[in-house]
């Protein structure tokens, strides 16, 4: 099953993503049109929360909807829709994974800079935006704008001192995330938050796809490309740390809960790693693949 927020007719929408026919179903309509009304979410988080109960519910209005003749109200067009960030607006700041890939480390330094334990820093909600929707250049405040494409996990349950060999159970499901920074203000304040915060540098989707769907993520294709040229072409089978180790190493004395995102960390090809440098520039079009995820796309203005 893959949940999306969308946009339809001036009003945001949860809905379950038809990849194959390319079509979304909006579950506030479908309900309406089959009289369950009172069981469907206004948001992701909501139906995060909702855990199987909404998987459920999901699953049967589908049903019904793909039973119906006409039902072209509540089934509409993938392209007549807008792609907001699965999540719109998170309760908390995205945590994130630095140097996750050995290779992206040596990169961005040397391979004395392969970390031993998990980093983590994370992005304001403030910066979350939708496939499709554009990344300000911030161009008053750098000049060193740089993409990462990543894999996010989202968490499903609430859970603290989670055990590595239990994580995988607090997950909900997975999107694609681009973690957008500003190089320039990474180095100069000596620390991860303003350079990675900037509105608008966190584009999140276009979609999650429920944990079920994607039986080993910790060995998925990803592949990032810049105006068609192919910048970062990896496998997170690559992780340094894994993901059950980032869920548990995370919930140490910290409670993760239902809607929390954690992105996972980049490969190399980054635009700072490369010789020379290739920063992002208005007009720049970044697309992020991911097996089983979709394609995130956006552009920066």
């Amino acid at each position: 099953m893959k949940i999306a927020t969308v946009t339809y007719n001036r009003e945001s929408h949860v809905a379950l993503v038809d990849t194959e026919n390319n079509r979304v179903l909006l579950l506030k309509s479908a309900a309406e049109a089959s009289g369950q009304t009172e069981r469907v979410p206004s948001t992701v988080i909501d139906a995060i929360e909702m855990g199987s109960a909404f998987l459920d519910m999901a699953r049967q209005l589908q049903e019904w909807a793909d039973s119906q003749e006409n039902n072209a109200e509540f089934y509409v067009n993938q392209n007549d829709v807008t792609f907001e960030s699965p999540i719109v607006r998170p309760r908390k700041n995205i945590f994130c994974v630095g140097k996750n890939y050995a290779d992206h480390a040596i990169e961005m330094g040397s391979a004395a800079d392969i970390p031993e334990h998990i980093m983590l820093f994370t992005k304001a909600p403030t910066t979350v935006i939708g496939d499709g929707a554009s990344i300000p250049a911030h161009a008053d405040v750098t000049s060193e704008l740089d993409y990462e494409g990543e894999l996010a996990v989202v968490i499903g349950r609430t859970g603290r001192g989670i055990q590595k060999e239990d994580a995988l159970d607090y997950i909900f499901g997975y999107t694609i995330l681009n973690d957008v920074t500003a190089r320039d203000m990474q180095a100069r304040h000596k620390q991860f938050f303003l350079g990675k915060s900037l509105d608008g540098t966190c584009p999140i989707g276009p979609y999650i796809v429920e944990k079920s769907l994607i039986p080993n993520p910790n060995e998925l294709n990803i592949r990032t490309s810049v105006n068609g040229e192919v910048r970062q072409d990896s496998n997170t089978k690559h992780f340094i740390f894994p993901i059950e180790e980032i869920i548990s190493t995370v919930s140490k004395g910290m409670t993760l809960e239902p809607g929390d995102i954690i992105a996972t960390g980049t490969p190399a090809g980054v635009g700072k790693g490369l010789k020379p440098p290739k920063f992002l520039k208005a007009g720049d079009v970044i697309e992020i693949t991911i097996e089983g995820l979709g394609k995130l796309v956006n552009e920066v203005q």
